[in-house]
Formats: structure tokens, C-alpha cells, sequence
């Protein structure tokens, strides 16, 4: 990836942290909500090739890590979206028929989604943190699996044609 267009995509992912810390969280919706910036990312991943999907992860982990909202240690998110990010674009790469079918890419990101906030709950268990009953955790995973769902389908065009625009690929959706 080059450094214009890492240059390039700094701000676009910087203005969707922004519209997460300032808009998203300030949401009270029922089954504890989304991560709009977690579900850029994975999409983002899901398009790119797997170095550029944990380019990508560690951003968003950092910025993630730097929210008002992380329960956890410094760190703990950017080591979870660097795996993230990595694995989805490795599901992705090199096989058109996910890229080009936005079935794939919206069950793709919710899978990751599920997994990112499951991998973050056992690292934090690990570290310490608590976590809650085991009903409430499963009620917010659920309940992220259902938001992501709705929410992914809504921005994947955007995503797709931001990312197409800055990489100089031509959009399969």
C-alpha cells in the first residue's frame, strides 16, 4: 500500500471514528447497538488484500483503543482488529465470487463482528476485566449480530465505492 493512499485513507476512517464517538454511542437502541467503525473496517478488510486489511485493522484498532468507550487496556482492541482485519481479507482474497456478491461481504462482516467482540471478551477475561452473566453477554452479542446486519447493507456501496476510488480497482457491487 502506498503512502498516498494510506494518506488518503486516514481521514476517511478518522471521519467514521468522529461519527462514532460524537453519533453512535449516544444511540440507546434495543439489543445494545453496533459499532459503525468496526463494521467500516471489516467491510473495508473484506475488499482489500489481507496486508491491507491489517493495515487497515490496526488503525481501526487504535482509534478504537482511544475511544471514551473501551472498556479495555490500551491495545487490547488494536491486537483484536489487526487478527480481524487480516482474517476477513484472507477469506476474501483472490475469490471474486465473495467480493462480487454483497450477500457475502454482509455475512462476512457479521461473522467478524461476533467474533471480534467474543475474542475481545475472552482477552479481557484473561486480563481481569468482568465481564457480566453469561445471558447478558449473549443478549449483546446477538443483538450486535442483528445490528450489523441491518447496518452493513446500508454503507457497503460507500465502502465499495470509497475503496474503489482510493486503490484504483473497479467496484464488483
Amino acid at each position: 500500500m502506498s503512502l498516498r493512499r494510506f494518506l488518503i485513507s486516514f481521514p476517511i476512517f478518522f471521519i467514521v471514528y468522529l461519527i462514532q464517538e460524537a453519533f453512535v454511542t449516544q444511540m440507546r437502541l434495543p439489543l445494545g447497538g453496533f459499532s459503525l467503525i468496526l463494521i467500516f473496517t471489516l467491510i473495508w478488510a473484506t475488499l482489500s488484500t489481507p496486508e491491507i486489511g491489517a493495515l487497515t485493522g490496526f488503525g481501526a484498532g487504535l482509534m478504537m483503543d482511544l475511544s471514551q468507550t473501551s472498556p479495555g487496556p490500551m491495545g487490547h482492541w488494536t491486537l483484536i482488529m489487526i487478527l480481524a482485519g487480516y482474517t476477513v481479507a484472507f477469506l476474501g482474497y483472490g475469490d471474486d465470487n465473495i467480493r462480487a456478491n454483497p450477500i457475502n461481504i454482509v455475512f462476512i462482516t457479521t461473522i467478524g463482528v461476533v467474533a471480534s467482540q467474543f475474542i475481545f471478551l475472552i482477552l479481557g477475561l484473561l486480563l481481569g476485566q468482568q465481564v457480566g452473566s453469561i445471558r447478558n453477554v449473549l443478549f449483546t452479542l446477538a443483538g450486535s449480530a442483528f445490528w450489523t446486519a441491518i447496518i452493513s447493507p446500508l454503507i457497503l456501496k460507500v465502502v465499495s465505492f470509497t475503496h474503489s476510488n482510493i486503490f484504483g480497482t473497479r467496484s464488483l457491487l
